[in-house]
């Protein structure tokens, strides 16, 4: 389904966030690309995908050249999602680590992006620093003390609309039962999304979906520890949402390595292998033409 064949306009945060919300409770998976700058979302966005997630892996490496370790703070974070958000027309989904912080920061954290614009917040229960989802070394938080977080964020936000989604990262030192066990204590804590991280297998994947009656989120990282499922056998189980967080970072990465070492070999650009987006395409993307109407009407 796509989003903007349905929109009509401009949407504001509120209807963004009202129309995820209602897409999360229809049958069809919500298929979000992962976007890390002004330049893929705006790419993604002219695809007329249904939603955006703003993946931390990529974030901060794009961003401040850093591993997804806990570095990043709340205020880059945030200010990132903003910018995506008020400048595409798709409800974004953002990656807010473990809170930044103890209660009153995820009660910050909530309002925060709640005010930037964003339509759902996911929340992770590592022990801080957070490690990325698909790397080795993740240690997780009380289970206690996650309910909590978790109940905060639901008080905490002031459209209903505004989705908390609860992420576990326990399946990988804990093993699955209690991965199980911690997602559906947070969904009687009030999420309203549940993220059961780095399954091992498609059994598992199934196993999650038999024994959780709540919309689920799939986490689909290539080479990662999980399998990637198909949209189809993703509906199939009835998961809520499908993310693919580093598919466009990996792929962006990958066009860059190849064309800078093309340059480096060659000292040229010509002959490189590589499909460049055009020059009249990026400056339509950009924005440009409405810069040149500008000039035309008040730079006589």
């Amino acid at each position: 389904m796509s989003l903007n064949s349905k929109s009509g306009g401009i949407m504001t945060p509120k209807e963004k966030r009202l129309a995820l919300a209602c897409l999360i409770r229809e049958k069809e998976v919500v298929v979000a690309p992962g976007v890390f700058d002004m330049v893929s979302a705006k790419i993604a966005e002219g695809e007329n995908h249904s939603a955006l997630y703003m993946s931390g892996y990529a974030t901060v490496a794009s961003y401040l050249g850093l591993p997804d370790a806990g570095l990043a703070s709340y205020t880059d974070m945030v200010d990132r999602a903003g910018s995506i958000a008020g400048a595409t027309n798709i409800p974004l989904i953002a990656d807010a680590d473990t809170g930044f912080g103890g209660l009153l920061n995820i009660q910050h954290t909530v309002r925060g992006f709640e005010k930037a614009g964003v339509a759902a917040v996911q929340i992770e229960d590592q022990e801080f620093p957070k490690k990325c989802g698909h790397t080795t070394g993740r240690r997780v938080i009380e289970l206690s003390d996650m309910v909590n977080k978790i109940r905060v964020a639901v008080d905490s936000r002031e459209d209903s609309n505004f989705l908390i989604i609860a992420r576990t990262d326990a399946r990988t030192s804990l093993g699955l039962d209690e991965a199980i066990k911690r997602a559906l204590a947070y969904r009687t804590a009030g999420a309203d999304v549940l993220f059961v991280e780095s399954p091992e297998s498609q059994l598992e994947f199934e196993e999650i979906a038999s024994r959780i009656d709540a919309p689920l989120l799939a986490n689909m990282v290539e080479g990662g520890r999980s399998p990637i499922l198909s949209k189809r056998r993703l509906e199939e189980l009835g998961y809520a949402l499908a993310i693919y967080p580093g598919t466009g970072f990996f792929a962006a990465a990958e066009a860059l390595r190849s064309v800078y070492a093309h340059i480096a070999g060659t000292g040229s650009s010509l002959g490189t292998s590589n499909d460049l987006y055009e020059i009249e395409d990026m400056h339509e993307l950009m924005g440009f033409q409405k810069v040149w109407d500008f000039e035309k009407k008040w730079m006589k």
